[in-house]
């Protein structure tokens, strides 16, 4: 942890609060549209992953229905997003204390591009990052390593310097794939339970505990 030279975070769940608009489209889509009555954990439990992968498993292989799905689930979180999205309440504070050290950071998410810088510039923390890899931008994509090795080559850096920062399992699978250092963000969507089971490097309460940390590795 003492040669750390970069950071690359996970979007949802790890720096902007979307829990609440993702279970929204998610009851919506699945438990309305598609008449299902799955619990929020069901719904949830994919999330991390590429959304035409999860509509698919929901569709049980029917690759049109899927697509039906996605394109539901899609307008329907577009609608909401603006309204509940939020960076958590340290966020601000810790990426600049990162910044402030000469770190450069990225964001390597499953959501759309647009969508995500969207949710990363409302939420006042867009201008931190170097480099933002989404599922648009890569033809493979988290839980496999492809999109975070690609945003540490846009950085110049070697993923055995760079830390993950995600609140998945999907996240912590696709960073030790890659060969970073992981850092499971435990006020997530995920259970402890669920993060340490993935063997991250070190899990973290908050991104503020995150970057006194990473301080302290630097003293060290």
């Amino acid at each position: 942890m003492n040669d750390i030279q970069g950071v690359l975070f996970d979007a949802d769940g790890t720096l902007i609060d979307t829990y609440d608009i993702i279970l929204a489209s998610m009851r919506y889509t699945i438990n309305d549209v598609l008449g299902r009555d799955l619990p929020d954990e069901a719904l949830m439990a994919g999330v991390g992953t590429p959304l035409y992968d999860q509509m698919l498993g929901f569709a049980e292989g029917d690759e049109v229905l899927a697509e039906h799905l996605l394109g539901t689930y899609r307008e329907h979180n577009v609608a909401v997003h603006d309204a509940g999205v939020r960076a958590f309440p340290d966020t601000r504070a810790a990426l600049e204390r990162l910044r402030a050290a000469g770190i450069p950071m990225g964001v390597v998410t499953s959501k759309r591009h647009a969508l995500a810088q969207r949710g990363l510039d409302m939420s006042g923390i867009g201008d931190l990052f170097d480099v933002l890899i989404a599922p648009d931008d890569w033809p493979e994509h988290k839980p496999a390593p492809g999109p975070i090795l690609r945003a540490c080559e846009l950085m110049g850096l070697d993923a055995s310097h760079c830390l993950y920062v995600g609140d998945s399992p999907f996240d912590m699978q696709a960073g030790n794939a890659a060969g970073c250092a992981t850092v499971a963000a435990l006020w997530g969507m995920f259970s402890r339970e669920a993060l340490a089971a993935e063997n991250p490097t070190m899990m973290c309460d908050s991104l503020g505990e995150m970057a006194e940390r990473l301080a302290f590795c630097e003293r060290a």
